[in-house]
Formats: structure tokens, C-alpha cells, sequence
């Protein structure tokens, strides 16, 4: 087991052009913690992002995998993903967010307001508490940890910042990358350099205001290598799905990214022609949001193992990482 403890100094807002932080082999399970997208500067509903905030959505890492070559695929079997924390923090923003005028949807209404949530984190109880800031209400949601942001470093020597989803990863904002998942990532360069962090204590598909309700991470996860397999876009597995996320603008691009990459993938795990792929996801896949508004937006395609008897994802790697001892 390797531990590493978050170095606040070390947090990092780009994917590619850093050294890495540790070194993870194949088959070691690594243990670290990481933080919100606003690096724990919100902690109050006084506390305006714009205000406390000098950049957004750190990582944690970059970690190198020793014998990581580009066309390699790295995979990362998240075990645990539990709040650090008994509070998470949440906002809208002037021009951010799927309802808002953008820099890109130009628009003559006068932008949102700036404003802050906080919710009370039970992590015992599993739930976390939705105040409403102009009324008495409060819901109590339960509470779905995840990590809004993993990936490795791009091709071609590019440095990516880590809000911009795409095929490295990066801020891809699927509730699906939750405990219990392995995330596949083509390697692009020596080592992987894989980095993760944007915990949220949980978040609705499509993250329509642009921020879920963001938590610092205790995060554990079973490290492995895929030699000579490439993997063109972000891929999921759990123990019931397999899952591809595609990333682009406009949005319909991400759902044909996703869905092209899972009818491909399920085409060549099971020897099906194309067009049958094609007709059977079009008839038993699913489809949902990651975010719809990043740089990029985010799709997920999925298809449940139980349409495909013994359906599973690079020979049973998610089984092996989920079993391996520590």
C-alpha cells in the first residue's frame, strides 16, 4: 500500500507539465485525499468563489505508473471515495452554468446572481442537508460521493486545464465515478501521470448549474496497467455496467463520442458486427449527462452486463483490481 498525504502546495490546475508527486506501480493500491474544486476556499455562504477563489478545480497527484507507455490503457479502480469533512459547499455564478448568458450564448438579460449554499454533511447517516437561502426550507438529500475530475497527462506534450474534459479525462462530471468503479484511460506519455480530485458529496446528471455540492476526499484506489491496449475515450466499469463517456461541443457530439466508443467496445468484446452493435445499443444502451457546462460537455453511454451474458470489460481487470489485497 502507498500513501500519500495531499501537499496543498503541491495541488496542481492542469494535466500534463508537472513531475509527478509519487510513483504507483501496477498492482499497488495508492491511499491520499484530495479537494473541492474551490481547494477548501469556500467555507462559508459570505465566501463569493470569485472573491477567495485564484483558480478553480485542483488535483491531487500527478502520479507515474513505472512501464506506462503511450497506447497502453491505465486503469483505476476507485474503492473509496468518503468526505473528509462534515460540510460541502455549492454556487451559482454570473456566467456560468447551463442557464445563464455565457461568453459563448450571448444573451441581453442581465447574468445570474453570484450565491452560495452550504450543506451539512451525516456521514454516518449517508445524507447531506439542502438549506434554501431565501426560504426556511431544507431537504435532506443522500449523500452519492464521487470525484468529479480524473485523468492523465494529453498527447503531444499538452498541458490541459483540469475544468476541460476530454479524451485524457480531465473534468468529466459523471456521477458514475463513484466507489466501487474502474476508470480506463489511454496513457499518452511515459508513466500516465494520472492525477484526480473535484470530490463532491454528490451531484445531479448534467451538473445544470455548473457546480455540485463540493467536498474535500478520502480517496483509496487499486492501481493497473493494460500493456499494448489503447482506449480512445474515458471508460467506466462497474459491477453491472460498462460505460463510455465522450467529450465535445456541442453536446450532440459527446452523445455520438459516447455511443460510437461503446458500440465499438461491445462490438469488439463480443465479436459483433457493427451495425449489430449498433442496433443492439440503440435498444438496450443508456444515455446521460456528465455536465453541460464545461468547455466541454460531457455524455455517458452504457449498456447493462446482463443484456450480454459474461460481458466484461480488458479480460476481467475491474474483477481483479476490485479483489487485489492491499
Amino acid at each position: 500500500m502507498i500513501r500519500y498525504e495531499m501537499d496543498e502546495k503541491l495541488l496542481r490546475y492542469t494535466f500534463g507539465d508537472h513531475p509527478p508527486v509519487a510513483e504507483v506501480p501496477p498492482g499497488s493500491v495508492l491511499v491520499t485525499n484530495t479537494q473541492d474544486c474551490f481547494a477548501g476556499a469556500v467555507r462559508t455562504v459570505g465566501d463569493l468563489p470569485s472573491a477567495v477563489c485564484p483558480a478553480f478545480n485542483p488535483v491531487t497527484g500527478p502520479f507515474f505508473v513505472p512501464g506506462a507507455e503511450p497506447g497502453d490503457t491505465l486503469a483505476l479502480h476507485f474503492r473509496t471515495i468518503e468526505p473528509s469533512r462534515d460540510w460541502g459547499m455549492s454556487s451559482t455564478f454570473p456566467h456560468f452554468g447551463a442557464l445563464t448568458t455565457t461568453h459563448t450564448t450571448a444573451m441581453l438579460h442581465p447574468p445570474l446572481e453570484e450565491r452560495v449554499w452550504k450543506y451539512d454533511i451525516d456521514i454516518p447517516a449517508g445524507t447531506i442537508t439542502f438549506r434554501a437561502r431565501r426560504s426556511d426550507h431544507t431537504f435532506t438529500l443522500p449523500m452519492d460521493p464521487m470525484l468529479g475530475t480524473v485523468g492523465v497527462a494529453p498527447a503531444a506534450g499538452e498541458a490541459r486545464a483540469t475544468i476541460v474534459p476530454d479524451a485524457h479525462g480531465g473534468n468529466l462530471d459523471t456521477p458514475e465515478i463513484r466507489p466501487g468503479t474502474t476508470v480506463y484511460l489511454g496513457v499518452n506519455v511515459p508513466g500516465a501521470l494520472f492525477a484526480f480530485g473535484d470530490g463532491h458529496a454528490r451531484q445531479g446528471y448534467g451538473e445544470v448549474c455548473g457546480v455540485a455540492v463540493e467536498t474535500a476526499m478520502n480517496v483509496t484506489v487499486a492501481v493497473d496497467l493494460i500493456k499494448g491496449t489503447p482506449t480512445p475515450w474515458p471508460r467506466v466499469e462497474t459491477d453491472d455496467r460498462l460505460i463510455s463517456i465522450g467529450a465535445a461541443r456541442p453536446l450532440e457530439d459527446a452523445y455520438r463520442i459516447s455511443q460510437h466508443d461503446l458500440i465499438t467496445w461491445v462490438a469488439g468484446l463480443t465479436g459483433l458486427e457493427t451495425l449489430d452493435a449498433y442496433q443492439l445499443i440503440s435498444q438496450a444502451g443508456t444515455a446521460a449527462p456528465g455536465n453541460v457546462c464545461d468547455p466541454n460537455y460531457t455524455m455517458h453511454a452504457a449498456i447493462a452486463k446482463s443484456i450480454i451474458p459474461g460481458l466484461r470489460g480488458y479480460g476481467g481487470v475491474h474483477e481483479n483490481l476490485r479483489n487485489l489485497q492491499p
